[in-house]
């Protein structure tokens, strides 16, 4: 039915329950007999225990047991899913990480004792009386720092902090255009470290009755749940993992933690469920954080602009453990689109994998992919000053034509579709580039600095495992759907209903979701790198023509028709050219009640998997126009256009909701957001959001967002993805747009974030230089 359908802008269906404030999060479980966990933490960036004494605190009223690393040891270490080579085939550096921290603390915030108690207040009070005796030993806290000669060891097993040391392209066909180029443009830049932030922080629920149950904020729970029966050595039937409604993930919901574990021993241990919940504070210690990349970046240029090659040398800050994907999201995850879409001949990536005394790094919200359009679109910008010409001019001269799909870039990753002239085009014309210089004069006459910025990007969606859906016809009339994806507020109810509503022809108000539990839904691959509608999308589509094919054998069965004569449409089942018909509804109904032909099974269901055979690539430009009050650094963007192509589209509110999502925290990176640890003692200085500058509405603009929807080519569906695409956009635009304004007076580089303040230095710097 149209109107519910594929395309249109449906509403959410989640929405009212969960303005009626009916939402069932984490938190809001409290089970019988249910205690609280409290997670000690280290003080320390890197110490060694030299004695740890709970007597004491064993002794404070209502605490039930308190567990360090000796008390937990059999649940081994929590695992690296993604584990990375050296170049030359040495196996990368894994180093243990251990639920409870043995013998060593190596970050502030590494999980040393786990406290329960009756209450958390009575929990918290237990973890002052601890007596833990620390060496403190020297730390060191980035990248650059632990790869110099005599820093600290993080590990013994690493006395350089290399992880992994780890290339991909061609080298010597990089190096040669280089050497020869009329042109060499080098930039350094950093993509500073992120804290995920999620609405909702993370909570885990253990209990156990002869079997373990899991409750968590998660991305995923069939995930989980194969992490942590290896961990309790079981069989997947004797745990179960729910994860109930998720307020935000990022990324960061994805992996397996500590606290996980904890719940599910001590649950075990006292045969009473065991409650955690982060506050916010433990999410700026304990959370996975995102990107933090210091790469150097070099091209080849023709003389008209024309680039040969890429050549990219990142140092990747992976922390002091190995978080589950980390080492596959400094690599294979982002680094094969660092050629943008743009006709290289040649490029060579380097990525040094580096230990440092700060919490693990893992994907954050693009996961790789921000990364990457980061140090491509800001080495165009740089390309275009160096030859005098407009940055998007040297877009044009360098850009993947549409007639040259599909594309296999230097870095080998093959584009199947896409238009990225068209998007920057029409990003411009939106924004109204012609009638820049005017606006740009307004500005001055006011004192102040007006600058454009553009940057087109490409990621690469639809990875991770296949996914199932099964969608059932219930004898009302009403349609269940259990699939393996994990919606953490992005509207799959209301996606995938309107892609089944589509296929049935139905309201979308008769489809319902389940998800979450591993008891109801068999197998999943959960929610990441924008693949749920892609991929659990067109699973839905093969399980809902699946199951019409079904309905049309059972009402050629009911009817006394030829199969081959019956049709479906809106609900009904129709022999063809007659008035002879049945409903959807009654169909199931006697399927349900075993009306059945010979060899059909009862009921009227159908389940499907889908794997995609390649990834798809959605792909877009973001312009954005920016104001500069150079007395005071502050920043205000005036506009911000978007032009993105996702394929087809699903939903165009959901999508519009994603994309405005998206570009706000992209734009929380470019301008304010920053995890820093102190340099010297490796202290986290942003551990609240008294100093970590989230974004805030007043600093959001509105969105100017159109698409240019061209179907992908290798989806069944031409659906491309979407959720990370504002994220990945919108820092080299914000930046980008910065250093337009600021180079009339002389600053020619800014790193992210370019707060009022660094702004404010970058001026009153290149105004001393000038004036010496």
């Amino acid at each position: 039915m149209g109107q519910f359908g594929i395309g249109q802008p449906v509403r959410r269906v989640e929405d009212p329950m969960l303005l009626r404030g009916s939402g069932r999060y984490t938190d809001d479980i409290a089970l019988p007999g249910q205690l609280y966990g409290f997670v000690l933490r280290s003080p320390h960036a890197f110490a060694r225990i030299a004695g740890l004494d709970t007597t004491e605190a064993l002794a404070s009223p209502g605490v039930c047991a308190i567990y360090s690393h000796a008390d937990i040891a059999k649940l081994g270490l929590m695992p690296c899913e993604a584990p990375v080579d050296f170049s030359d085939g040495r196996a990368m550096v894994h180093p243990e990480r251990p639920v409870l921290a043995k013998d060593f603390v190596r970050h502030v915030g590494d999980p040393v004792a786990f406290i329960v108690a009756a209450t958390l207040e009575a929990a918290r009070d237990a973890a002052e009386r601890i007596a833990i005796d620390y060496e403190p030993l020297p730390a060191v806290a980035d990248s650059e720092a632990a790869v110099a000669a005599g820093a600290p060891a993080v590990w013994p097993e690493a006395p350089d902090n290399l992880c992994f040391d780890w290339h991909k392209g061609d080298a010597p066909r990089t190096q040669s255009l280089i050497a020869r180029a009329a042109h060499v443009v080098a930039l350094r830049l950093v993509n500073n470290r992120l804290v995920s932030s999620a609405m909702e922080p993370r909570a885990a629920i253990g209990s156990f009755d002869g079997r373990y149950t899991l409750y968590t904020s998660s991305q995923g729970s069939h995930g989980l749940r194969a992490v942590f029966r290896k961990m309790l050595g079981v069989p997947s039937k004797k745990l179960r993992v729910v994860t109930p409604q998720v307020g935000g993930g990022f990324g960061t919901k994805l992996f397996p933690y500590p606290e996980h574990a904890l719940v599910l021993f001590a649950a075990e241990q006292l045969r009473q469920p065991v409650k955690w919940t982060a506050e916010r504070s433990e999410a700026f210690l304990g959370d996975a954080h995102g990107r933090d990349n210091v790469t150097r970046v070099r091209a080849a240029v023709d003389a008209d602009g024309r680039m040969r090659a890429i050549e990219v040398d990142t140092l990747a800050n992976l922390g002091a453990y190995l978080s589950d994907y980390a080492p596959f999201v400094a690599t294979e995850a982002g680094c094969g689109m660092l050629c943008g879409v743009y006709r290289f001949e040649a490029a060579h990536v380097r990525v040094r994998g580096t230990f440092t005394n700060t919490a693990p790094v893992d994907a954050y919200r693009g996961a790789g992919r921000p990364e990457a359009a980061y140090v491509v679109e800001r080495l165009i910008e740089a390309v275009a000053v160096k030859l005098g010409k407009s940055a998007a001019e040297i877009r044009r001269v360098n850009f993947i034509q549409p007639e040259q799909m599909p594309f296999t870039t230097a870095l080998g990753m093959t584009y199947d579709s896409g238009d990225f002239a068209r998007n920057m085009e029409d990003a411009l014309a939106e924004i109204g580039s012609d009638s820049f210089a005017a606006r740009r004069a307004e500005s001055a006459r006011g004192g102040r600095l007006r600058g454009l910025g553009i940057a087109t990007y490409i990621e690469a969606c639809a990875g991770g495992g296949p996914e199932s859906a099964s969608v059932a016809v219930e004898p009302d009339g009403k349609v269940t759907l259990l699939i393996g994806t994990q919606d953490n507020g992005q509207g799959h109810a209301t996606a995938y209903a309107q892609i089944i509503a589509e296929r049935l022809g139905i309201d979308v108000a008769l489809v319902t979701m389940h998800q979450g539990d591993t008891d109801i839904v068999v197998r999943g691959s959960g929610t990441g790198g924008s693949r749920s509608v892609p991929v659990g999308g067109a699973a839905c589509d093969k399980a809902t023509r699946k199951l019409i094919e079904k309905g049309r054998r059972l009402a050629g069965h009911y009817l006394e028709s030829a199969v081959a004569d019956i049709e479906y449409g809106d609900g009904w089942f129709t022999i063809v050219g007659t008035d002879r018909r049945i409903a959807l509804a009654e169909v199931a109904s006697r399927a349900a009640a075993g009306e059945l032909p010979e060899g059909e099974e009862k009921g009227l269901a159908a389940a499907e998997r889908f794997k995609p055979a390649a990834s798809t690539f959605p792909n877009g430009c973001h312009a954005v126009e920016i104001e500069i009050d150079p007395e005071t650094g502050a920043t205000e963007i005036l506009r911000f256009t978007i032009v993105d192509d996702f394929g087809t589209v699903v939903n165009p509110l959901l999508l519009a909701g994603q994309v405005y999502g998206g570009a706000t925290q992209g734009i929380g990176q470019a301008l304010s957001e920053q995890c820093v640890y102190d340099p010297d003692s490796a202290q986290l200085l942003t551990g609240s959001f008294m100093d970590y500058g989230m974004p805030h509405a007043l600093g959001t603009p509105s969105f100017a967002f159109r698409t240019n929807a061209v179907p992908c080519r290798t989806h069944p569906m031409g659906i491309k993805g979407a959720g990370e695409a504002g994220a990945i956009g919108a820092p080299p635009a914000v930046i980008n747009a910065l250093l337009d304004a600021l180079r009339p007076v002389g600053v020619t580089h800014i790193d992210m974030p370019a707060t009022p303040q660094k702004i404010w230095q970058a001026i009153r710097a290149a105004q001393g230089k000038a004036a010496a």
